[in-house]
């Protein structure tokens, strides 16, 4: 490489220098990586039933590449496990071939209440240190439920971005992205998202894009408008379309989220009734029957 860099390159005929060659971006192509988003076992798992170390063996069994364990679902939550717990975890999943792709935790900044506010602020950060414990490379996070009554929207998008600046500011020290979940609460909208990107202007902000909770306009076009702020997804068995919930055309997505270039982990999660010993696996072959289309 060195070598090639201290001759000259030529393209098309033209001369370009070594030095501008070396600043022409690499092109990839597309890598997609299947994990599972725990929350399609909520029930067993909120009950007992399973646990975090039975969900390695499931993703394993079905050859997923990575998991996504939801903080709730670790021992004490809201309290941070012990870090036995976190290796112990950490070390099963490698042993059996898996990535951690992700976690994440409850809150809500969409709140007035700035006391209530501050205490999801300590969570997160308590969690972003989980997450880097873990090897996870970003924290799940919301933007918020709250009626807000009594402030305009505009005082919350305000409030919020500085919040979320701030856990940003703390998974930088650890190395951990905030994924903010577009979840139909305070954000409802691809502009919503687009609003509270530039506001807290963060590289270490990224949005989970969940297919499922676009439900005031085309939900496709909405994933478009913000498929270049996706580091992870939620990958849902149905979408939104004019007030209707429908099958996810996953070929369709598929094709446009190739188009973009990324580059990273698809959690799938199952919602509603049902065995999700069956929900999950049938969701399972839907997607990887669409991605050897694509």
């Amino acid at each position: 490489m060195k070598a090639a860099l201290a001759v000259p390159v030529f393209a098309g005929g033209s001369f370009v220098p070594a030095y501008a060659a070396s600043l022409i971006p690499d092109v990839y192509t597309h890598l997609f990586k299947l994990s599972l988003n725990l929350y399609s076992f909520n029930a067993l798992l909120s009950r007992g039933e399973k646990d975090l170390f039975d969900m390695l063996d499931f993703c394993a069994r079905h050859n997923l590449e990575a998991i996504d364990p939801t903080a709730y679902y670790f021992p004490g939550y809201p309290e941070v496990p012990s870090d036995k717990f976190i290796f112990e975890f950490k070390r099963k999943a490698f042993l059996l071939g898996l990535d951690i792709s992700g976690t994440g935790v409850r809150n809500d900044f969409a709140n007035p209440d700035v006391d209530s506010r501050r205490k999801d602020i300590t969570l997160i950060k308590k969690w972003l240190e989980v997450a880097a414990k873990l090897g996870s490379p970003n924290l799940r996070i919301f933007a918020g439920t709250s009626s807000h009554d009594g402030f305009s929207r505009d005082q919350v998008f305000e409030w919020m971005a500085k919040d979320i600046r701030e856990c940003c500011d703390y998974g930088a020290q650890f190395g951990v992205m905030i994924a903010l979940q577009n979840h139909n609460d305070f954000l409802k909208t691809a502009d919503d998202v687009d609003r509270i990107f530039n506001l807290v202007d963060s590289e270490w902000l990224g949005l989970n894009l969940d297919i499922g909770s676009y439900r005031q306009n085309d939900p496709y076009a909405e994933i478009q408008q913000n498929i270049g702020r996706a580091v992870t997804w939620q990958i849902k068995e149905n979408v939104w379309v004019d007030g209707v919930e429908t099958s996810t055309d996953y070929v369709k997505l598929f094709k446009m989220i190739k188009q973009s270039g990324y580059r990273g982990y698809f959690p799938l999660e199952t919602l509603g009734a049902g065995d999700p010993y069956e929900k999950v696996p049938n969701l399972l072959r839907q997607v990887r029957t669409a991605l050897e289309q694509v």
